[in-house]
C-alpha cells in the first residue's frame, strides 16, 4: 500500500514539475520507510503513510522537490535516531533546514491556560517561518492530514488539537491565502469542537441539497447563455459554502439555517481583469443587486492578496445568492496563496511575480518586526491574536494621492498615520477626513480620504492613543517609541526589579548574573545586550520573575549542588587548602572553627560594627558578608547550608589598627561647588579616598560615588552626618549591597 501511494505521488509531481529527475524523492522515501520501520499510527496503519500523505498535499500545492522531500522526512528526526546533520549530508542543507524547522514546531506544546508558554511557542513558530516560508507550508500539510485522521485519538486530545488548529493553523492558512487548506481545517475543527452543531448542520443542508442544486444549476446555465451572447469565455460553477462559514454566520447573526439563503455561491472564472468587470455588468443586468453587498477585491485586494469581485443578487425566485468573479490566476492565488507561484530553482520568474511574492510576505515580516520589538510575551500574544483574527473586517481609506490603505474595521486616523510610516504617526498633531478636521478617535469609514497633519514640534504620541487605536501595527510602533524615549530609566528600573524579585525569592543574584547565563537569556529573547533585557523589564515588556526564574533554572543546570552538613563542608575546605591560619589575623572569629582562611566579601564590604555572617566557599575558605547583603539574603535553600556564624574578634579599632574600604553614593543637586564641599569634608576628617566618580542624571541631580577607607561603622556614621550637613546634599547611601 505505501508503495502505491508513493507511485501516485510521483505521477502527481510529474504533472507540474519541469524536471524528470526524481532520484532525491525516491531516496527520501526509501530512508523514511526504513527509519519508521514497524511504527504504526493510532489507526493501526503503517506510519510511513502519514509522511507520504503530507508530501501528497504539498504536491497538490505544486511545491518544489525540496519541499516534497522534507515532507517525506519531516518526522524522521523527531521519531527515529537519524539526525539533522545526517539529513544535510545525505540530501542538502536546504532540506535539512526545512526538516529542522518542522521538527521544532512539532515540539511546541499547546496550552490554552499558560499564556506565557503559548506566546513563546508562537515566537518559535514565526522564527522557523522566517528562515523559510516553506516550513509553515509543510506544517500546514502535516496538520491537515492529522486532522483528517483525528477520529482515532481520544476525545480530550481531539478537542485540544482541534482548538489549536482553529486558533493557529486555520488563521495561518488564511493569512497565507491557502483557501484549499483553510476551509478543510475549519470544517474539521468544527466537527470535533462542536460535533452536535456540525452533524445537525450536515443533516439540514443534506435535506435542502436537491432543491438548492437544481436552483444553482439553473443559475449557472442562464449565466453561461448570457455570457456567450456577449462573447465572454468563462467557466461558471456552483459550489456549496463550507460548514464553518455557515455555522459562523448562524452564530454571529443569531439565525437558523432556514434564514440563511446563500448556502451556495456561483463563481465565474475568466481570462482577464477586463472580462471580470464585463461579467459583473451582465450579472447586474440579469439579477437585481442588493445595495451595499458589492465588494471589489480586485482594485483593493485583501491583505493575503486575495482578489475577486463579490456581489450578492436576488435570483429569479426571490432567493439571494452570491456571485464571485475572478481570473484563473486570481483563482489559483485564492486556492493556493503563497504557494501559488512558487519559484523553482530551475526556472526564472518575472519581476511582477517576484513583487507579488514580496507583497505576500509583508505580513510575515511585520510579525517578525513585532517579535523583535515586543519583549512582553502577553503583549505579543494579544497583537498576534488580533492580527490572526480571521473574522476581522477591513475598512478601506485613501491617501491624498489616491493610494488605497486597508485597516481593521474601527480604525482611527492614528492607525492610518502609523500605517503610512512610524515617523508620520510620531509627529501627528491632527487629521482631515474628506477635507474636514476630525478628532483623533474618529472612526474611519470605507472610502474616506485622509490627510495627516504633522509638526516638527510634536512631542510624540500620547499614551491615551493606545486605548483608542485598533491596529496592531500602530500599537507596536507607539510602544516602541515610549521604550526608546525612556530607555535609561527603564534599564535602572529593570535592574531594581530583578534585584527585588531575587531577594524576595531567595535566589542568589550574584550567581545567576554570570555572563554565560545572561548571554543565554539575551539570545533566547533576541536582545543585543543585557541592558536591553533590563529596559524591557523596566517598561513592563518582560516580567522580572520570568527572567530571574529562567536564569535560576539555567544556573541549577550548570551547577550540580550537593547538600552537605556544615562539618562536611568545613572539612572539604580545610582538606582542599591545607590552611592553618589564625582568626586573629583577620579580626574575625568563626564559631567552632580555629583554622580557616577568612576573607572579606567585596560585594558588601563589611566593617567593624556591622552584623556579619560567614559563607563557606569551595576552596577559598570563609567569605565574610554583612547579614543584610543581598547575596546572602538571596541564597537558595541549597546554598544556605554553607552559612556559618561569625563575629568581630574585637570592635576596638585602635587595637586592630586596620582600615576597610567602603563605597558610598551621595545624591545631590547640580549645584556648582558641591564637589568642592564634599572633598573638603573628606580632607578635614582625614579620610583616605580611593576613588571618586561624579555624573549628572536627568533633571537637576548629581550622583557622586566615593570609595573611602574607614576603621568601622562609627567613623562611617560620623562621616555621613558631616556630608549630610552640606547644602545641596539630599541623600547618602552605602552601596555594594
Amino acid at each position: 500500500m505505501p508503495d502505491k501511494i508513493y507511485l501516485d505521488l510521483i505521477q502527481l509531481i510529474k504533472k507540474y514539475h519541469p524536471s524528470e529527475d526524481f532520484s532525491m524523492i525516491k531516496k527520501a522515501y526509501a530512508l523514511a520507510k526504513s527509519a519508521h520501520g514497524a511504527q504504526t499510527r493510532k489507526s493501526g496503519e503503517p506510519y510511513i503513510i502519514h509522511p507520504l500523505a503530507v508530501a501528497h498535499l504539498l504536491a497538490e500545492l505544486e511545491l518544489d522537490k525540496e519541499s516534497i522531500v522534507a515532507g517525506i522526512l519531516h518526522d524522521v528526526v523527531e521519531d527515529t535516531s537519524y539526525t539533522i546533520q545526517f539529513i544535510s549530508d545525505e540530501f542538502s542543507k536546504e532540506v535539512a533546514l526545512l526538516v529542522d524547522g518542522v521538527t521544532k514546531l512539532d515540539k511546541i506544546p499547546y496550552s490554552t491556560d499558560k499564556e506565557e508558554i503559548q506566546a513563546e511557542n508562537y515566537r518559535k513558530m514565526f522564527l522557523a517561518m522566517s528562515k523559510d516560508i516553506r516550513v509553515i507550508l509543510i506544517k500546514l500539510a502535516d496538520r491537515l492530514h492529522n486532522m483528517r485522521t483525528l477520529k482515532y485519538m481520544p476525545e480530550h486530545k481531539q478537542k485540544k488539537i482541534a482548538k489549536e488548529t482553529l486558533d493557529i493553523y486555520a488563521p495561518l492558512a488564511h493569512r497565507l491565502g491557502i483557501s484549499k487548506f483553510k476551509v478543510e481545517l475549519e470544517d474539521l475543527s468544527l466537527r470535533y469542537l462542536h460535533p452536535e452543531a456540525y452533524y445537525n448542520l450536515v443533516e439540514k443542508i443534506a435535506r435542502k441539497r436537491d432543491d438548492r442544486v437544481t436552483f444553482v444549476e439553473d443559475i449557472v446555465r442562464d449565466v453561461e447563455i448570457q455570457l456567450e451572447k456577449v462573447d465572454i469565455k468563462a467557466e461558471v460553477i456552483g459550489r456549496p459554502k463550507h460548514f464553518f462559514s455557515i455555522y459562523k454566520k448562524m452564530v454571529g447573526q443569531d439565525k437558523t439555517i432556514d434564514q440563511i439563503y446563500d448556502l451556495f455561491a456561483v463563481r465565474a472564472i475568466v481570462e482577464s481583469v477586463k472580462d471580470c468587470y464585463g461579467v459583473l455588468g451582465v450579472i447586474h443586468e440579469m439579477f437585481k443587486p442588493i445595495p451595499g453587498r458589492f465588494k471589489d477585491y480586485i482594485a483593493m485586494p485583501k491583505p493575503n492578496m486575495y482578489q475577486s469581485l463579490h456581489t450578492t443578487v436576488i435570483g429569479p425566485e426571490g432567493e439571494t445568492f452570491e456571485m464571485q468573479i475572478r481570473t484563473y490566476d486570481m483563482h489559483r492565488t485564492a486556492e493556493y496563496g503563497i504557494a501559488a507561484h512558487w519559484k523553482y530553482k530551475e526556472g526564472k520568474t518575472s519581476q511582477t511575480t517576484e513583487q507579488s511574492e514580496e507583497q505576500k510576505l509583508n505580513w510575515l515580516r511585520q510579525i517578525l518586526e513585532w517579535q523583535r520589538d515586543m519583549s512582553d510575551n502577553k503583549e505579543f500574544l494579544d497583537v498576534l491574536r488580533s492580527d490572526l483574527d480571521i473574522f476581522a473586517d477591513q475598512v478601506y481609506a485613501f491617501t491624498p494621492s489616491g493610494d488605497v490603505i486597508d485597516l481593521p474595521a474601527g480604525s482611527t486616523p492614528i492607525d492610518f498615520a502609523y500605517h503610512i510610516h512610524s515617523a508620520v504617526g510620531n509627529k501627528m498633531v491632527g487629521a482631515r477626513v474628506n477635507g474636514k478636521i476630525v478628532t483623533f478617535d474618529y472612526t474611519i469609514k470605507n472610502g474616506d480620504r485622509l490627510e495627516i497633519i504633522t509638526s516638527q514640534n510634536s512631542r510624540g504620541p500620547s499614551r491615551d492613543w493606545l486605548s483608542i487605536i485598533k491596529s496592531s501595527q500602530a500599537k507596536s510602533k507607539i510602544n516602541q517609541w515610549f521604550r526608546k524615549q525612556f530607555k535609561e530609566e527603564n534599564i535602572l528600573r529593570g535592574k531594581e526589579l530583578i534585584e527585588k524579585y531575587s531577594k524576595a525569592k531567595s535566589i542568589p543574584l550574584s550567581e545567576i548574573m554570570k555572563p554565560a547565563l545572561t548571554q543565554m537569556i539575551q539570545i533566547k529573547y533576541g536582545f543585543k545586550d543585557w541592558d536591553s533585557v533590563c529596559a524591557a523589564i523596566g517598561h513592563g515588556g518582560l516580567k522580572e520573575g520570568q527572567i530571574v526564574n529562567r536564569l535560576y533554572e539555567e544556573y541549577k543546570k550548570t551547577n550540580n549542588h550537593i547538600v552537605k552538613s556544615n562539618d562536611e563542608i568545613i572539612k572539604d575546605v580545610v582538606d582542599t587548602n591545607g590552611i592553618k591560619s589564625k582568626q586573629s589575623k583577620s579580626g574575625i572569629m568563626v564559631m567552632g572553627v580555629d583554622d580557616l582562611a577568612v576573607r572579606f566579601s567585596k560585594c558588601c564590604n563589611p566593617v567593624p560594627g556591622d552584623e556579619i555572617i560567614g559563607f563557606i566557599t569551595r576552596g577559598r575558605g570563609v567569605s565574610i558578608h554583612r547579614t543584610d547583603c543581598s547575596n546572602i539574603i538571596n541564597l537558595s535553600e541549597l546554598e544556605r547550608h554553607r552559612l556559618i556564624e561569625a563575629q568581630w574578634q574585637s570592635l576596638d579599632v585602635k587595637q586592630t589598627g586596620r582600615l576597610y574600604q567602603v563605597e558610598i553614593q551621595i545624591i545631590g543637586s547640580n549645584k556648582t561647588g558641591l564637589l568642592l564641599h564634599i572633598s573638603k569634608v573628606l580632607s578635614d576628617e582625614k579620610i583616605p579616598v580611593k576613588s571618586l566618580n561624579a555624573r549628572s542624571i536627568k533633571g537637576d541631580k548629581s550622583i557622586f560615588n566615593v570609595t573611602v577607607e574607614i576603621n568601622g561603622v562609627e567613623q562611617l556614621s560620623k562621616l555621613s552626618k558631616k556630608l549630610n550637613n552640606i547644602q545641596g546634599v539630599e541623600e547618602i547611601i552605602r552601596t555594594n549591597c
